[in-house]
């Protein structure tokens, strides 16, 4: 099998999907602390007691979902469009292709966020997704599915953005500082774990406004898209409630971060193809 072949669009998600379920089963529990946080319902004698220990996993199906497509088109689709923007040598190009593969990956993934979203912050019915997902459907229709999608598409504009092009950049900069392979996995967690952390900096205000918008009742508009989510939340708060749940969420963002990109880069070179 020769090397360095760059995978087609298909297999290059079918490989980030694989990456992304398989991660997803060790870093829910951290998603449901930040989420429930955000929400200001989380409480851990509470969830030990009234949920039990494998409500850490709750949502876990919807996750799942969201996984498979959202996050399969985000970071499957990242080289295939650095390479048709010819974007190797500019880091604003490798952002605005990290961009462009998170914008995707929300117009095909929202709903099962959203679905994963209410599952994780839903404390007193355990509904089945498919009677969730029937619900929304029944009180809001579609477009109950992409409530929160402007805040996420900006959210998975400025996250992926940040994710791919510092991981791109970190990587070839410590390439040159220690002479690591940029297939060692030594420069594959450094340039992971400090692309997490940048992540969570930039994504940390937009995040919480998804949160928010996403976890509105399925039977009402609390409000009325991003901008006044936003507004209203930094007025009641202050600005840096938009700011609230950054430590889980870094704390969050770095194993998923480092467990996906390495899995991803090692699947890549397992199958001969050109690694990130």
């Amino acid at each position: 099998m020769s090397l360095n072949r760059q995978p087609n669009i298909y297999g290059s998600m079918g490989l980030a999907g694989t990456t992304a379920i398989t991660a997803v089963n060790f870093t829910h529990p951290l998603d449901l602390y930040k989420t429930r946080l955000q929400a200001d319902n989380f409480n851990f004698y509470n969830l030990m007691k009234n949920e039990g220990v494998f409500s850490f996993w709750k949502g876990i199906k919807a996750a799942y979902l969201r996984e498979a497509t959202y996050t399969s088109i985000k970071l499957g689709c990242y080289s295939p469009i650095k390479k048709t923007l010819n974007a190797d040598n500019s880091f604003i190009m490798k952002f605005v292709s990290g961009s462009i593969s998170g914008t995707f990956g929300v117009l095909v993934g929202n709903p099962f966020d959203v679905m994963k979203t209410i599952s994780i912050t839903n404390t007193k019915n355990n509904l089945s997704l498919s009677k969730s997902m029937y619900n929304m459907y029944e009180q809001q229709g579609i477009g109950g599915f992409y409530r929160g999608v402007s805040a996420n598409i900006g959210r998975a504009c400025v996250l992926n953005g940040t994710k791919m092009s510092c991981y791109d950049q970190i990587k070839g900069y410590t390439v040159i500082k220690t002479n690591w392979d940029r297939k060692d996995i030594r420069c594959q967690a450094v340039s992971a774990f400090l692309s997490g952390f940048f992540m969570a900096i930039t994504s940390a205000p937009f995040d919480m406004i998804r949160t928010t918008l996403m976890n509105q009742p399925t039977d009402k508009k609390i409000y009325n898209g991003f901008m006044d989510a936003g507004i209203k939340i930094v007025s009641k708060n202050g600005p840096l409630a938009l700011y609230k749940g950054f430590f889980p969420i870094w704390a969050r963002f770095a194993p998923t971060t480092i467990l996906q990109l390495i899995i991803f880069d090692n699947l890549l070179n397992f199958c001969g193809f050109e690694t990130i």
